[in-house]
């Protein structure tokens, strides 16, 4: 699942060093050339496996560096991580021309988490590029999940000595040494959905370092987990609403009921048989995984593409042949084939490694029923049984308990799918000494700069390069 390495890591006491380097790797490195051209640099920083044994097996986590544009006013370090879990960090670099006054004042740093991009090939063998499924609508269709569960669990097994280290408090350990490498006393963050979660902790165990912290669509720090997304089933059908009620949407009704009720046809359409898109097909257990990887972005492009989507889903309803569009293609080969970058396969292992999950699948039905009623479309699937549930190994260490008063900024939208506002309002009370500014009236995820807001980028800027953290929460229009 790593790239392990045989040698003996650093001590934490010890300061590891960066092993610099161009960040291509070679002909057909598309990132590495990308990297390249706009001057980055890269490099490994040795760190063990397990950060409580430092003299174990060790692993290369890979990061890539683009200095400050104004040496006369570098301030630090910038790590920004973009969240996950499992998504890479290192081309986050690649971000400095769009914050040209961040990026005069500090390196900008991308980190690709352990067992994550460059950091570790995994080796969870799975025909899938994501966990995530309805359950359904009843019992038989809930034990095909479970199946699906637990073969994606023996996919992992093959690294079961390694899968309890997977954990953010390790990540955070590793970006501990990577500041350390770098020379730095602290450095400042920006991280987005769980890249905030890896900033509290980091902000808990390693506070006495942590310089300029934004935290951007933050999640539920008591619910990161395997069961991460469980009460997110209202804050998804809001974002659909609000959709259905969008300009994009009127070609499939005249308002948002007609739009909606379209969408619950289709859905019971695909409980009696699967639709056939293309080469695919979209059954009961996908569909509304589509409806919700659809609703992150609520700018007019991605409204129209979900749009699309929904016409598409509708068409081969009725018995039409249909070819997806780009975004839905790539969306269905990741479900059948497991193409694409597939984070899922990189991010479970952490979700499992950061708390234990009931093994019980009858607790997951049941509490799918309990809920049914209330969150017919997106319950089963947010709170559907995962592959944590039959995992090969356990937790090495107890959750993080969030609890510290460092000063910290905290953006997102109000009607955020993926990580909703309550989530972010329990983010805020844990960071006690944080302050909150919230996106009115827009169903997103991710604010800094992804939602073109004055407001909100402004006051990100004022925070990192001015240190100036807002006197009181407030919100943005």
């Amino acid at each position: 699942m790593a790239l392990v390495i045989g040698s003996v890591a650093p001590t934490a006491a010890a300061a590891p060093a960066v092993a610099w380097h161009g960040c291509s790797t070679g002909p057909g490195d598309e990132l590495g050339a990308v990297l390249d051209e706009a001057g980055a640099e890269c490099g490994e920083v040795l760190v063990p496996v397990d950060h409580r044994r430092p003299r174990g097996r060790s692993i290369a986590v890979a990061l890539a560096r683009v200095r400050a544009t104004d040496p006369a006013q570098r301030r630090g370090v910038l790590v920004v991580n973009p969240g996950g879990p499992g998504v890479p960090g290192m081309e986050q670099v690649l971000l400095e021309p769009f914050m040209p006054e961040v990026s005069r004042h500090y390196d900008i740093v991308g980190v690709d988490p352990r067992f994550v991009g460059r950091s570790g090939s995994p080796r969870c063998r799975w025909r899938t590029d994501t966990f995530l499924r309805s359950a359904g609508p009843d019992r038989a269709s809930f034990a095909e999940s479970t199946a699906l569960a637990r073969r994606l669990a023996e996919g992992c097994a093959a690294d079961r000595d390694l899968l309890p280290h997977a954990s953010t408090r390790e990540t955070a350990r590793d970006l501990d040494a990577v500041r350390r490498a770098l020379g730095e006393r602290r450095i400042s963050y920006l991280g987005v959905s769980y890249g905030t979660y890896l900033g509290a902790v980091y902000l808990e165990m390693f506070g006495a370092h942590a310089d300029r912290f934004v935290l951007d669509s933050a999640v539920d720090p008591d619910a990161q987990g395997p069961a991460l997304l469980r009460h997110n089933a209202p804050a998804i059908a809001a974002a659909l609403r609000s959709w259905a009620n969008s300009p994009a949407a009127r070609p499939l009704g005249p308002n948002a009921d007609t739009v909606l009720a379209l969408i619950n046809r289709l859905a019971q359409t695909a409980t009696q048989r699967p639709l056939r898109v293309g080469e695919y097909t979209v059954d009961d257990h996908i569909l509304p995984y589509l409806l919700f990887t659809g609703l992150y972005d609520d700018t007019p492009e991605a409204q129209a593409d979900l749009a699309t989507t929904v016409h598409t889903l509708n068409a081969a309803a009725h018995g039409t042949h249909v070819t997806p569009s780009p975004t839905l293609a790539a969306l269905l080969a990741g479900i059948h084939t497991g193409a694409g970058p597939a984070p899922d396969r990189t991010g479970t292992p952490i979700l499992c490694a950061d708390r234990a999950a009931s093994p019980d699948p009858g607790a997951y039905y049941r509490d799918i029923q309990a809920h049914r009623a209330t969150e017919p479309l997106f319950g089963p699937l947010t709170r559907n049984i995962t592959p944590c549930a039959f995992w090969p190994a356990t937790p090495a260490e107890p959750p993080t308990t969030i609890n510290t008063p460092i000063p910290a900024l905290i953006v997102g939208a109000e009607g955020d799918p993926a990580t909703p506002h309550a989530g972010q309002v329990a983010m805020h009370r844990a960071l006690t000494g944080s302050r909150m500014i919230t996106l009115r009236a827009t169903a997103r995820h991710g604010t800094y700069l992804a939602a073109g807001n004055t407001c909100v980028d402004t006051a990100v800027e004022n925070y990192l390069i001015n240190g100036t953290l807002p006197t009181a929460d407030h919100d943005c229009t």
